[in-house]
């Protein structure tokens, strides 16, 4: 199910998409209530259907809000409501604005001094990653490892998917 600009899931606003994996799409959306912009992690209909899927989407809300780190996204909040086309299942997380890591490396090698500083901080959160339910860190080896962005030279690991 593909959300377009405008819809919203109770207090939150889509804004535009941002990504999609096999676990879910992710939209750039407004917190009505605080007036912020947040990521929305949407698990789409063709699995959500699938309960093993939602018991999946569900753990992996819970290891996500388990976590605190400076360098991992914040989970605000998860719920499920009513939308063009019927129920969404979705998470709300910290909007992270930034280049994807795989998207940097697109256009080259990183320099080494910066590609050591990335893999110090992504390291930093990895034994964070390590407690998640073996379920969801071992769900696939291209999709486990958590999606990193940068900010202002730094990495933040977003936990979204590929």
């Amino acid at each position: 199910m593909s959300l377009e600009p405008g819809v919203r899931l109770g207090p939150y606003e889509v804004v535009a998409a941002a990504g999609a994996g096999g676990m879910g799409e992710v939209y750039k959306a407004r917190d009505t209530r605080l007036d912020r912009t947040v990521a929305i992690k949407v698990l789409p209909a063709h699995v959500a259907s699938d309960r093993q899927a939602r018991e999946r989407f569900e753990r992996e809300a819970r290891a996500v809000a388990a976590l605190n780190h400076p360098h991992i996204c914040t989970l605000h909040d998860v719920g499920r409501a009513e939308a063009v086309g019927g129920a969404v299942d979705f998470l709300v997380m910290e909007y992270v604005d930034g280049e994807t890591l795989a998207a940097r490396l697109q256009r080259g090698a990183l320099p080494v001094d910066r590609a050591l500083s990335y893999a110090s901080e992504i390291h930093e959160t990895c034994p964070r990653w390590r407690h998640m339910p073996r379920q969801l860190s071992t769900t696939s080896s291209r999709r486990a490892w958590p999606r990193t962005r940068t900010i202002a030279g730094r990495p933040r690991v977003t936990c979204s998917t590929r």
